[in-house]
């Protein structure tokens, strides 16, 4: 029914019903009239209209869609990477970030204080390198505390400004730190990245988000941002520079978001490493989720014996080039004949113990590193550990990854070899079975992917000759008995 219908028979009706002829009618239907434009406007208003602050191009798609979001699945050329390093560090710091970086693939951008010499450019196996804008002509800086920080934190606005296209997230790390491009991508194709997105973890040490904030993404191990947030952020950063011009970088970045009503959405697999030491314990242990980041590797011991901190970053690309899915992510099995328990952490390392482990022992990191600040007191991380000790019963054989090959079509083979002689006599309580004699263990895994096979994995100990092991990942079965037994 049109309006003008709808209008002259309210009309003719209210002249059959009121005294005072047609004209008190029309006055009373025009009253009418009033009031359902005013229902109708307060209605309409009063429902979620979250997409309005998104660019025309989200809010026309949206609508056009009749509010399903058709865009097609994120892939990495939807993704921005803002790279934040210092003229000073940068020539010690560059092999971490060729490890990663995929020429001509990725798109992103390396934020330095100054113009590196030509020995120290990378124009092929880096991100294009930008200088930072001079804030040392800002009215404000003489209030700044930590100029440091507002440069890391304006690294944001002028990666937007560089005005790339079909932008959907912007992901920032410091340049001593290791991104796993393919999880990343996976992790963020779960969001919807036309709403407003802050995506980031927590430290390991309890410390460090006392002094910081626990609900802080820390910086150094990255965070993502969505692509409306940062045009809100080119906006207002600014502004929130101002009002709090003693904030450190991390916390200024976290503040400036809150302001725009965006709280942090955790997101496992991104890490600070506020651990000093040896963090193989950690790396052995990983939590159930893709690894997004590794931070401070420059400050950790090398990752793997007998290498340096850069070869050993480069070693461990070796298998996420090939599944980053399962990169360090752990599976573990029992040899009930020897009484065995295998934990395997795909990519990284292998343990065997000479007895039964419990798995909620086993998915406790061995605490082979000590907390980021000095002489912290207990609790200090963020997660359970379990002591590194000299017990031959609860101190396991350590294998780190040597190689990966393809035996067939459908089968990868890592293989790990042993680090050190234990040195310690047989578990008793394992029936002295003791793994001594063994120097090296073969992984056998699927080609499909962890995400692929869309289920927990589980191994199987296949075989076991004079010096080698032999473990078989798979998928678990429906209802499969995992306990020991």
């Amino acid at each position: 029914m049109s309006l003008q219908t709808y209008q002259l028979m309210v009309k003719q009706r209210f002249s059959q019903l009121l005294p005072g002829g047609p004209s008190r009618a029309m006055a009373v239907s025009g009253l009418l009239l009033l009031l359902f434009y005013v229902f109708s406007f307060n209605y309409w208003s009063s429902q979620d209209h979250s997409d309005l602050h998104l660019p025309f191009a989200h809010k026309w798609r949206a609508w056009s869609s009749g509010g399903t979001n058709t865009d097609p699945p994120t892939n990495l050329s939807h993704i921005v990477f803002g790279i934040v390093g210092s003229l000073k560090t940068w020539k010690g710091r560059k092999a971490y970030l060729e490890s990663w970086w995929r020429p001509n693939i990725s798109r992103g951008y390396l934020f330095l204080d100054g113009r590196p010499d030509n020995e120290s450019l990378c124009p092929y196996t880096c991100p294009q390198i930008l200088i930072n804008e001079d804030i040392r002509k800002w009215k404000i800086y003489p209030l700044l505390k930590y100029p440091v920080s507002v440069r890391v934190a304006w690294s944001i606005v002028e990666a937007f400004r560089q005005g790339d296209n079909d932008v959907r997230w912007y992901v920032i790390a410091d340049d001593d730190t290791v991104l796993f491009m393919d999880n990343i991508v996976q992790v963020l194709s779960k969001y919807d990245h036309t709403k407003y997105y802050y995506l980031g973890a927590s430290s390991e040490s309890i410390l460090s988000n006392v002094y910081m904030s626990f609900e802080m993404g820390f910086g150094g191990a990255g965070f993502a941002l969505s692509y409306p947030l940062v045009v809100a952020m080119a906006k207002k950063l600014d502004g929130c520079i101002k009002r709090y011009p003693n904030m450190w970088s991390d916390h200024l970045i976290y503040i400036c978001i809150l302001d725009l009503g965006v709280a942090i959405s955790r997101q496992k697999g991104f890490h600070q490493i506020d651990l000093h030491d040896n963090i193989a314990g950690f790396l052995s242990s990983h939590p159930q989720s893709p690894i997004l980041s590794l931070h401070h590797i420059n400050v950790v011991d090398p990752i793997f014996p007998s290498m340096n901190r850069s070869e050993s970053i480069s070693h461990l690309m070796k298998p996420a080039g090939v599944d980053q899915s399962r990169l360090l992510q752990q599976t573990i099995c029992y040899q009930r004949e020897k009484n065995w328990s295998i934990s395997v952490s795909w990519g990284y390392s292998v343990h065997i113990y000479e007895t039964a482990v419990p798995r909620y022992v086993l998915q406790m990191p061995i605490e082979t590193f000590r907390p980021w600040i000095k002489n912290a007191k207990w609790p200090m991380f963020m997660f359970n550990t379990r002591p590194a000790k000299n017990d031959p019963c609860e101190t396991p054989h350590w294998f780190f990854f040597e190689s990966i090959e393809s035996e067939n079509k459908d089968v990868f083979v890592t293989t790990y070899t042993r680090a050190e002689k234990r040195r310690l006599s047989p578990c008793s309580l394992g029936r002295n079975h003791s793994a001594d004699r063994i120097n090296r263990v073969q992984v056998f895994s699927p080609v499909k992917t962890r995400l692929e096979a869309g289920r927990a994995e589980c191994c199987d100990v296949v075989s076991l000759s004079d010096n080698t092991t032999t473990v078989r990942i798979r998928p678990c079965m429906e209802a499969e008995e995992i306990a020991i037994v």
